[in-house]
């Protein structure tokens, strides 16, 4: 990555308990796209709205499902691609498939962190930590670490946020 040097930084991985919550959450909202695009096609065969293109009132349902599908198929390689890393002077988020980043957030830049997570994520044990600076949209988002990962994490970065901030 342009900017960042990675040499020598190794990255703790996303929990692949996050693999599951991921495709549960895709297959959620998928289901709910199917319904909506699936109201023209019923629609059509019922009668109704008849002079409806076949192509079209098979096709909305069936783009859904060729989303579905392929979500089904990158969602855990995405995960695997998911991970942070300490560094002396920040901590490092990277994610992606064919567009990669890595996000660093440097301590000193440390405003507060969040620990949240929802029904799912509580569910497989595993919790969301958000790395809140005073720069807008440069909040960073640490999904799929274990809740005492998360935890312990929170403690640390807050610890040398305040210990950086200190020394300014």
């Amino acid at each position: 990555m342009p900017g960042i040097d990675l040499t020598g930084v190794t990255f703790a991985p996303a929990s692949p308990k996050l693999t599951p919550v991921k495709l549960i959450s895709s297959s959620i909202g998928h289901l709910i796209w199917l319904v909506v695009f699936s109201v023209p096609l019923v629609l059509k065969l019922l009668g109704p709205w008849e002079g409806l293109w076949a192509w079209t009132a098979w096709g909305l349902p069936a783009i859904v499902v060729v989303s579905w599908l392929v979500d089904l198929v990158l969602i855990p390689r995405r995960v695997r691609a998911m991970g942070w890393a300490e560094r002396e002077d920040d901590v490092l988020w990277r994610e992606g498939l064919l567009f990669r980043s890595v996000h660093a957030v440097p301590y000193g830049r440390l405003q507060y962190v969040d620990v949240s997570d929802g029904p799912l994520l509580r569910r497989f044990g595993l919790q969301t930590l958000t790395l809140n600076t005073a720069a807008s949209g440069s909040d960073v988002t640490l999904e799929g670490l274990p809740r005492e990962t998360a935890d312990e994490l929170r403690e640390v970065l807050m610890a040398r946020g305040q210990a950086r901030l200190a020394g300014l």
